[in-house]
């Protein structure tokens, strides 16, 4: 009997939670192998893992340890769709993407990362641990649309804030979006520091930044 691509989809997500880096390469061959989407497969399976590990972390049900291994499932399956993505030809703007200062988490930064890219974005991206400065600094030099930051501890969501308060005075916020997002975040706490956007999960970044970025 066919196996439907839902199915391995789940697959691909359980390998993530379970910290099953040979079986998300696995499941990874036979999506390949089936024809199947690997975008679709990324962002259903491996992207959908990832998000179920971080609300166990935020439950304090997984650890640092229990993440990087997830991570390091999630990867391992990346390595193996990634040659069968089908990159948008079209340049559909410039953004910028890091976890602000303070935080070294960057799983999520580069999931969100991946998929802007393959859904046709430009994306500079700062890494992680960097000052709001930075962000602006970055963002009126590229002539960016948006800004992406992310941070998964709540001793360093003010970081966000202050980007916003540092473009409005560099009299660029009307032409910079900036999406937030990370474990912490919320969109309660998106709309109080006067962001455009609160992104729970790489799927909803590609659709919010369809919504702000038309270049």
């Amino acid at each position: 009997m066919k196996v439907k691509k839902e199915e391995y989809f789940q697959q691909l997500s359980d390998a993530v939670v379970n910290m099953e880096e040979e079986k998300a390469v696995a499941i990874a061959v036979q999506v390949v192998e089936q024809h199947i989407d690997a975008f679709e497969a990324i962002e259903k399976g491996l992207s959908d893992g990832m998000t179920r590990a971080g609300k166990l972390y935020e439950e304090e049900e997984y650890f640092i340890p229990e993440l990087l291994l997830c991570a390091d499932a999630m990867y391992a399956g990346l390595d193996v769709l990634k040659p069968h993505l089908k990159v948008s030809g079209e340049a559909k703007g410039k953004i910028i993407i890091g976890v602000v200062e303070g935080d070294t988490h960057d799983i999520g930064k580069n999931i969100v990362k991946m998929m802007l890219e393959t859904a046709g974005y430009q994306l500079i991206d700062l890494g992680r641990d960097v000052p709001p400065q930075r962000f602006v600094t970055v963002a009126k030099a590229e002539q960016a649309q948006m800004i992406a930051a992310a941070t998964l501890m709540s001793t360093t969501m003010d970081k966000m804030e202050h980007i916003i308060k540092l473009l409005e005075t560099e009299g660029l916020r009307g032409k910079c979006k900036v999406v937030v997002g990370g474990g912490p975040v919320s969109p309660a706490f998106a709309k109080k520091i006067g962001a455009d956007a609160y992104a729970e999960n790489a799927t909803e970044a590609v659709r919010i930044t369809k919504d702000l970025v038309s270049c």
